[in-house]
C-alpha cells in the first residue's frame, strides 16, 4: 500500500501493488518439488528425540571422573541454583517507600491518541489562517427577540401545514444580514490574497455553519439575496440535513461572502466568532434568555438576545461594523422591516 487512510493524494497517483504468488506461476515440478520437501511423522518424532536428547546434554553435563590423588569421588554437579543468602545492603527505595496513594485516589488514567481526520485537520488550518491573516476584531449589541418570537408562535402551525417545515430564527437573521449587507457594501466584499485589491460583490451567498459528528461546516446558501423566508428555512434545513448525513460535497461548502454562526442552540450565551478566510465577517447568534431591561422607562421582562460581529479591520472600520450591527438589530426587533426594506 502506498497511502494509508486520511492520508492525502494526488490524481494519478499510485495507491497500492500487487505481487502474484508463487502459485499463480509455478508449474507442475515447483509443485512437486514443495510435495517432497514435506516432513513425514517419522522425521518430526527423530527430530523431537535429537531435540530432547540436546537439552538434557545441556541441562545435565556429565560429573567429572575421580582424580588418582582423591580418596573419595566428588559428587555430580546438579543444575538447581543455590539458595540465594540475605544481602547485608541496606533496602532500596523501591522497598522502602510505601504504596504512592495517586494509584488509590484517582484510579486507572487511560490515555489515548486518535489522528485528527482530515475535515478536522482542515478546519485547524482555515482558523489559524483566519487568526494569522485578518486583524480580527469584534463589536457586540443585543436584540429584542419579542416581535420575532411573537411573528412565529402565530404563523408556525400554518407554515408547517403549507410548507412542511418549521419557522426558525434563522431565516429572519439572514433576511436581516442580507439588507445590512447591502447598505455597508464593505461586509460583504473581500480582499485578495495579494492583499492590495479589493473585491467588492452585488450578490449575497451565505454561508451557514452546520455542526457535524466529524466537525463544524459551512454549507452555502446561493444568492439568498433573492430567497424568500419559507425558501431561506427550506435550505438550511436541507444543507444541514446533508451535513450530518455526511453526503456534504466540496460545491456545497465552495464560495460564500458571509457566515451565520448559532451557538445558542447549544446554550450559548456570549462568544466571540472567527472570521471564515477569505470573508471579512461574520455574525454570531447566542441563546435567548429572559432578563430585565428599560422599556420607555420601565423595568420589562424580554427575551433577549447578544449579538457579536467579528470583522477584518483591514477593510472593515468601527463604524461600519457598528452600523451593520445596528441595522441586523433594527431589522430583527421589527420584521415589518423586513418586509418594507426599510
Amino acid at each position: 500500500l502506498y497511502a494509508n487512510e486520511q492520508d492525502t493524494v494526488t490524481v494519478g497517483q499510485d495507491l497500492f501493488k500487487i505481487e502474484l504468488g508463487d502459485a499463480a506461476t509455478a508449474g507442475p515440478d515447483a509443485t512437486a518439488s514443495k510435495e517432497e520437501e514435506v516432513v513425514r511423522p517419522e522425521q518430526k518424532q527423530e527430530v523431537k528425540e535429537e531435540i530432547k536428547d540436546e537439552k538434557k546434554a545441556t541441562t545435565s553435563p556429565p560429573s567429572p571422573e575421580p582424580s588418582p590423588l582423591q580418596s573419595e569421588p566428588k559428587p555430580a554437579v546438579t543444575t538447581s541454583p543455590p539458595e540465594p543468602k540475605p544481602a547485608a545492603t541496606s533496602p532500596t527505595p523501591e522497598q522502602s517507600l510505601p504504596p504512592r496513594k495517586a494509584d488509590v485516589l484517582y484510579g486507572e488514567r487511560e490515555e489515548r491518541q486518535i489522528k485528527m481526520n482530515r475535515m478536522r485537520l482542515r478546519i485547524a488550518e482555515r482558523l489559524k489562517e483566519s487568526q494569522n491573516t485578518a486583524a480580527s476584531l469584534t463589536t457586540f449589541n443585543e436584540i429584542d427577540m419579542s416581535n420575532i418570537i411573537e411573528l412565529r408562535n402565530t404563523y408556525k402551525d400554518v407554515i408547517i401545514k403549507k410548507h412542511g417545515i418549521k419557522l426558525g430564527f434563522m431565516s429572519a437573521f439572514v433576511k436581516a444580514s442580507v439588507f445590512a449587507l447591502q447598505e455597508i457594501p464593505a461586509v460583504n466584499a473581500s480582499i485578495s490574497e495579494s492583499g492590495d485589491t479589493i473585491l467588492y460583490r452585488d450578490y449575497v451567498d451565505m454561508s451557514v455553519a452546520v455542526a457535524t459528528p466529524k466537525g463544524l461546516v459551512t454549507p452555502v446558501v446561493r444568492n439568498v439575496h433573492s430567497l424568500s423566508f419559507i425558501e431561506i428555512e427550506k435550505a438550511i434545513a436541507e444543507l444541514g440535513q446533508k451535513a450530518r448525513e455526511g453526503k456534504m460535497t466540496i460545491e456545497d461548502m465552495a464560495g460564500g461572502t458571509f457566515t451565520i454562526s448559532n451557538g445558542g442552540v447549544y446554550g450559548s450565551l456570549f462568544g466571540t466568532p472567527i472570521i471564515n478566510m477569505p470573508q471579512s465577517a461574520i455574525l454570531g447568534m447566542h441563546a435567548t434568555k429572559e432578563r430585565p431591561i428599560a422599556v420607555n422607562g420601565k423595568i420589562e421582562i424580554r427575551p433577549m438576545m447578544y449579538v457579536a460581529l467579528t470583522y477584518d479591520h483591514r477593510l472593515i472600520d468601527g463604524r461600519e461594523a457598528v452600523t451593520f450591527l445596528k441595522i441586523v438589530k433594527e431589522q430583527v426587533e421589527d420584521p415589518r422591516r423586513l418586509l418594507l426594506s426599510v
